[in-house]
């Protein structure tokens, strides 16, 4: 028998999500067939067998928040199975779990309890076994270990099973997962660590082309006012006092969805034709709402986008993502009055919202940026 933890997947994170089982006790795999799909804070993953076999038991339903190193499956390997068939042989290495599992196993003795009987008769209690993690996150949520089943080795529980309990006990919460759980520290190192501010500007519209592809023009008008000032295309580093400005735009474009907030990334944007970025952006989309994102499409933006406009909201503080320096939010088009040549005339313009990191970026780089921007967005469609 064999146990199959979950591996590390890269980019120092402890923890993931199961999306979707792909086999089921009793099923035969083969050597790299993917079992299950996690999603991490950086994208989703599927996940292959390192053996080949017969699964003799599954650990962790899909939506459950899982640590590196937690037991995901059991396999029976065709040479043991040919030898005795025994599928209830006990766990040869079910303590490979790195600097999680204990290598002591716990007895657990039936309750003797029945209805009815002598006062005097006390039940035997369980001996609790839990991950040291796991006991921190129970305290933290008010969670009463003695009333959880443990789903790791000999009963063990897990912070996945803590999770699972909290669920139960409030009615309307909800454990935040994927997405929702990576945009929870994002914005929280962003709080902490950058010098935000926040300039406001407007881009008159009249010489569009009815039906323009806003999203479009967003994405060429990023891009012309990373031309003209670099500062804010850039990426700085408190720690060691450095800045890089970078010769290409790469925009990560914040994507809402039902799962959460993603935020793939368009690189080298300034070389896409029109047709190219719709069809990119299109693809993206679809593959979010899918969740078949990979980790390669959400790394290395250099600037952000949000449309948020595309819903609803005017202006707003958009919150820049370290290292990165500027964020660009487009708010929705409204309708103003102005004067031009002494009559008045209804304009669509369309409000911007531009956070930058003060601490890179003086305020006339930003001004200047800002200024770059509407100029693009208002030049004729062509």
């Amino acid at each position: 028998m064999k146990s199959f933890m979950l591996p590390d997947l890269g980019e120092g994170l402890a923890e993931s999500e199961i999306v979707e089982w792909h086999v089921n006790v009793g099923d035969w795999v083969e050597v790299d067939q993917v079992v299950l799909t996690v999603e991490t804070a950086k994208a989703v993953v599927e996940v292959p067998a390192p053996y080949a076999g017969k699964i003799v038991s599954r650990h962790g339903e899909e939506g459950d928040v899982i640590n590196i190193g937690s037991l995901l499956l059991e396999i029976e390997d065709q040479a043991t199975s040919q030898q005795n068939g025994d599928v209830s042989k006990k766990r040869q290495d079910a303590a490979t779990v790195v600097g999680n599992v204990s290598n002591q196993s716990h007895s657990v003795d039936v309750d003797d309890f029945w209805i009815g009987s002598s006062e005097h008769v006390q039940p035997v209690q369980k001996p609790l076994s839990a991950m040291p993690a796991a006991r921190l996150l129970a305290k933290r949520l008010g969670v009463d270990l003695l009333r959880v089943s443990g789903s790791g080795p000999d009963g063990l529980i897990l912070e996945t099973d803590v999770y699972q309990a909290a669920d139960k006990q409030i009615p309307g919460t909800e454990v935040l997962k994927g997405a929702r759980r990576t945009m929870v520290n994002t914005m929280t190192e962003s709080h902490l660590q950058v010098a935000a501010v926040t300039i406001t500007e407007e881009a008159l519209l009249m010489d569009w082309k009815p039906g323009e592809d806003i999203s479009i023009r967003l994405i060429q008008a990023i891009c012309f006012a990373c031309q003209q000032e670099p500062a804010l295309n850039a990426w700085f580093d408190a720690d060691t006092m450095t800045r890089c400005v970078h010769n290409v735009v790469n925009i990560g474009i914040a994507v809402d969805s039902s799962h959460g907030l993603y935020v793939p990334v368009l690189r080298k944007a300034n070389e896409f034709e029109p047709s190219e970025l719709r069809q990119w952006l299109d693809n993206t989309v679809q593959g979010i709402r899918e969740r078949k994102i990979g980790r390669e499409q959400l790394q290395h933006a250099t600037i952000t986008l949000s449309n948020f406009g595309a819903i609803a909201g005017i202006f707003a503080t958009p919150v820049v993502t370290p290292p990165q320096v500027t964020i660009v939010g487009a708010g929705r088009i409204v309708e103003r009055v102005m004067i031009k040549n002494e009559q008045l005339m209804n304009v669509k313009t369309m409000p911007l919202s531009i956070t930058f990191d003060h601490r890179a970026c003086t305020g006339g780089e930003a001004a200047r940026f800002a200024r770059a921007l509407v100029d693009d967005l208002q030049r004729p469609s062509m």
